[in-house]
């Protein structure tokens, strides 16, 4: 038979050959893309976040909030970076907590001001000692020049609260 190859088992490997190429370079373009979603999922993470010196909450600990109920500063050498964020905690117990659980403890619109993501959509920066805990979420307000927002908050939670989410999820989207 003319053209038909003379050694089947050399077919077999050149074939086995070209797959295995075709394998690992499928695979290492999956690999890729992975890592660079990732990338782009901190990197918007961490763009719409409260950062001073990429640091969230102005250095308070998220996990003090929940456990003692009020702002705690934390301490640089027990920080922990979450999605290119980096929050600074008061204990290692509240630094393990955050560890285990970090979506629990970070702050609802990024760490902006509750009330001005609902009133306005905007972000507005907050003063770290004026919270709230509602439904074990963490809520951040601006108080400065007699302009305490939690007030304004209060007065209208429901409505403003459901027009923040929908703000927070054009903002971060």
């Amino acid at each position: 038979m003319q053209g038909a190859p003379n050694n089947p088992s050399a077919v077999l490997s050149k074939n086995n050959d070209y797959m295995n190429r075709i394998f690992w370079l499928l695979s290492f373009v999956l690999f890729s893309a992975t890592g660079l979603f990732a990338q782009d999922a901190n990197s918007l993470h961490k763009k719409h976040f409260n950062l001073e010196e990429g640091v969230a909450i102005q250095g308070y600990d998220p996990v003090a909030y929940f456990k003692q109920n009020k702002a705690v500063k934390g301490k640089k050498d027990l920080a922990v970076s979450e999605a290119g964020v980096t929050y600074y905690f008061s204990s290692v117990e509240n630094k393990d907590a955050f560890t285990k659980s970090a979506a629990k403890y970070e702050p609802e619109y990024g760490g902006w001001c509750a009330y001005a993501m609902g009133a306005k959509g905007e972000k507005v920066s907050v003063d770290p000692g004026t919270f709230k805990i509602i439904n074990n979420k963490l809520y951040l307000f601006y108080n400065r020049f007699f302009n305490n927002t939690l007030k304004d908050w209060n007065k209208d939670e429901g409505n403003l609260k459901t027009k923040a989410d929908a703000s927070w999820q054009k903002i971060n989207h």
